[in-house]
């Protein structure tokens, strides 16, 4: 358990998770490729290359560049894409593509947060499109993703309004911290990936779920908390009575554009000459 409830005379606090592989067992926007095709957004070749990007994914998560190349796939993929379609499209199949595989030691930590009186925010790298009905989903507070711009038609036009990934993702933590009185000292994070070094770094507690190797590395070395999620478990069969309260999903997001995509190279950079000297 995570302690007693927060005393109200002292500012507030959160606890700030990761989504894929950290709250649930996949990558929430290669889960919908198969709904996307459905929808006559994909077609079929799209649809392995994504099945494949799932694999190489799960089995030992994707460093920088490969984030990149998948980042640059994906936009390119999404443009001319109906806005109000994909949301139509998460929201017919949300429960059953994402319930299944919600991380039963994450939603018990989610309800451990918010009894203890935190808030929980879900901080992607996945589009807002599909964070935000699985944050309401998992009843959080609040969320950052990443937004594509959207044209006059309605439609994406395939360019990263906002890329909540690395040092972007810190930023929205202090952002939001400066916003809604959070003091970082007593706040929670947790993320299985080196990529979000920055983010657990802004918080007092830090916590590695499932780490990757360069994380678990950092996390050995710096004496952060393990954690090993490896139970999905569909909320309502682990609670049956299972009813999310409503709760908006805002979204803490800046339009920083190619500056906080270059933010995130150059951390990545300066990173890899670190370890290689």
């Amino acid at each position: 358990m995570l302690g007693v409830v927060e005393n109200h005379s002292l500012p507030r606090t959160a606890a700030f998770f990761d989504l894929d592989k950290t709250v649930i067992a996949k990558s929430s926007t290669l889960t919908f490729s198969k709904s996307f095709y459905q929808g006559g957004l994909i077609n079929r070749r799209a649809v392995l290359r994504t099945a494949y990007a799932q694999f190489i994914f799960l089995a030992g998560g994707a460093d920088h560049d490969q984030m990149e190349r998948m980042r640059k796939y994906l936009s390119a993929l999404c443009r001319g894409w109906n806005v109000e379609l994909v949301k139509e499209l998460v929201a017919e199949t949300l429960h059953d593509l994402i319930d299944p595989i919600i991380y039963d030691e994450a939603a018990s930590l989610i309800e451990e947060h918010h009894i203890a009186g935190r808030d929980v925010v879900i901080v992607s790298t996945s589009g807002a499109e599909v964070v935000e009905p699985i944050g309401e989903l998992l009843g959080a507070d609040r969320v950052v993703a990443t937004r594509m711009a959207v044209g006059d038609d309605g439609c994406f036009t395939g360019e990263v309004e906002y890329y909540a990934y690395g040092p972007t993702k810190a930023e929205a933590v202090r952002e939001l911290a400066a916003s809604e009185g959070y003091d970082l000292a007593r706040c929670y994070a947790y993320s299985d990936s080196v990529t979000d070094l920055p983010m657990l770094e802004s918080v007092g507690h830090p916590h590695a779920v499932n780490p990757d190797r360069a994380l678990r590395r950092e996390a050995v070395a710096r004496e952060w908390p393990i954690l090993d999620f490896h139970r999905p478990v569909r909320l309502k069969r682990r609670i049956p009575a299972f009813s999310v309260p409503p709760r908006p999903a805002l979204v803490a997001a800046a339009a920083l554009g190619a500056a906080a995509a270059t933010a995130g190279l150059v951390w990545y950079a300066s990173r890899r000459r670190a370890a290689v000297a």
